[in-house]
């Protein structure tokens, strides 16, 4: 049994050498990172009870699907010690040489959650925009319950299955805007927020919060919101 779906890790090996040009095909990534990494440290200091200097001190996090580690890197620079792990090989190295270019100590691996050692446990995980790219999503999500510690907390971002989604996501970033090279979603394997919050409670996750995150085109930016039609991300957290 496995999650990787080949198509898939073939479409971002292929891009993996320009995960840090800003103005590149990863862009929608970096304009999104400011707000996905705020609504995780409010989360996580306020859950962790955390130190406001460096409010991931003493935490391991596991960042699935690391891509070029655009959200590793901020978070071993807010004191997290961080372990990123992707299914490109390609997408690993770019991540390694990045971070020792900056002098960073972050753990790079090329594996799959279900290929890592179960008896190493982490206080947080970060799926983003990871499970509409998953082959076997139960094995997935029960293979991230199993790298959890007890009380520890996971953020699933991802993106709702509606017209809108497919309008804004599909047609409109990768046929208009071009910000994503054509195929990079297919809407059939979005999930509805209710879908995943079920799967993920079957499991033995409890929902800590469910917000959305929208894209605001005049001011080139987005906020957390209410409106959970295209991205959102649910915050779970190990009873």
């Amino acid at each position: 049994m496995t999650t990787i779906n080949k198509e898939e890790i073939q479409k971002f090996s292929m891009l993996a050498d320009e995960w840090w040009d800003v103005e590149g095909k990863f862009k929608p990534l970096h304009m999104f990172n400011p707000t996905r990494i705020e609504y995780i440290l409010n989360i996580c200091s306020s859950y962790f009870k955390t130190d406001k200097g460096l409010p991931l001190k003493n935490l391991k996090i596991l960042d699935i699907g690391c891509g070029g580690g655009l959200i590793s890197e901020p978070m071993c620079r807010l004191g997290a010690e961080v372990t990123g792990i992707d299914a490109s090989l390609k997408n690993i190295n770019v991540a390694k040489t990045h971070a020792q270019k900056n002098g960073l100590k972050i753990n790079y691996l090329n594996k799959l959650p279900e290929q890592m050692d179960q008896k190493e446990k982490f206080d947080i995980i970060l799926n983003l925009e990871v499970v509409e790219h998953v082959e076997d999503l139960n094995l997935y999500l029960k293979s991230c319950f199993n790298l959890l510690k007890k009380d520890g907390i996971m953020f699933t971002a991802t993106i709702n299955r509606t017209l809108s989604s497919y309008l804004k996501a599909i047609i409109g970033a990768e046929y208009i805007l071009r910000w994503l090279p054509i195929g990079t979603h297919d809407w059939n394997k979005f999930i509805r927020p209710e879908e995943l919050e079920k799967k993920l409670n079957n499991i033995g996750f409890g929902t800590k919060d469910i917000s959305g995150l929208s894209f605001n085109p005049f001011l080139k930016s987005w906020k957390k919101t209410k409106d959970l039609s295209v991205n959102y991300i649910i915050t779970t957290s190990k009873n």
